[in-house]
């Protein structure tokens, strides 16, 4: 039987180290490739043809979210684990809705990870416990009431939020997404408009609040 390709995509050169030890240790599984961003991930999906990807939620130019929505996109047949932090109900709903087939938290123990693993290969999802049913269904309660989330917005449009949230400028933006710079204003002004937010700082807020990029950044 042939070994189970994995893909790695975590900003953090020691996490990736230290979780490719780990998957070392499971027999029958192989590490065919290590990224440094999303961006790099949607590459080497492309080239590498990962069965699963275990993809880091927090990451910088094209965060994990939008990464596994664009890899699921284009390449159906790869399935995502997300990585992340927090059991925080926001990220663990925009992972389900970003298509990944799993959800597991970064203090997982190794027989959890070799789980989700088993799980997802075999075509199943896999939330770790302590992300609850009921934790999911208060998020989708809150949605219904009204709440503003990142579904307002084009894949596109969430790319170029994240940049500016990140402090890129307009031509910086413009120059990384092979967009004229008038396109990157007209889709900030978008963008705006969608979220009722007026200036930049409130963007940030926004981006930090939906999980689109880290507080810490």
């Amino acid at each position: 039987m042939s070994a189970l390709r994995i893909l790695l995509a975590d900003d953090h050169v020691l996490v990736r180290t230290g979780i490719k030890m780990l998957l070392q240790k499971i027999a029958g599984v192989e590490v065919v490739g290590e990224a440094s961003d999303g961006r790099q991930a949607m590459e080497l999906a492309g080239t590498l043809r990962p069965q699963i990807v275990l993809m880091d939620i927090n990451m910088q130019n094209l965060n994990g979210l939008e990464a596994t929505a664009q890899i699921r996109r284009e390449h159906p047949q790869v399935r995502v684990i997300i990585l992340s932090m927090s059991a925080d109900e926001t990220h663990v709903l925009q992972a389900l809705r970003a298509g990944a087939a799993g959800y597991l938290l970064k203090d997982a123990s190794p027989d959890e990870l070799e789980l989700a693993l088993k799980a997802v290969e075999a075509g199943n999802s896999y939330l770790t416990p302590r992300v609850s049913k009921q934790v999911v269904e208060g998020y989708v309660g809150r949605l219904s009431e009204g709440e503003t989330t990142l579904d307002v917005l084009t894949p596109r449009q969430r790319e170029i939020l994240q940049l500016i949230a990140e402090g890129q400028g307009t031509k910086e933006i413009a120059f990384k997404l092979g967009l004229s710079v008038k396109t990157v204003e007209t889709h900030r002004a978008q963008i705006m408009d969608r979220l009722s937010i007026r200036d930049v700082p409130g963007l940030t807020r926004f981006a930090i609040r939906t999980g689109l990029v880290s507080s810490d950044r």
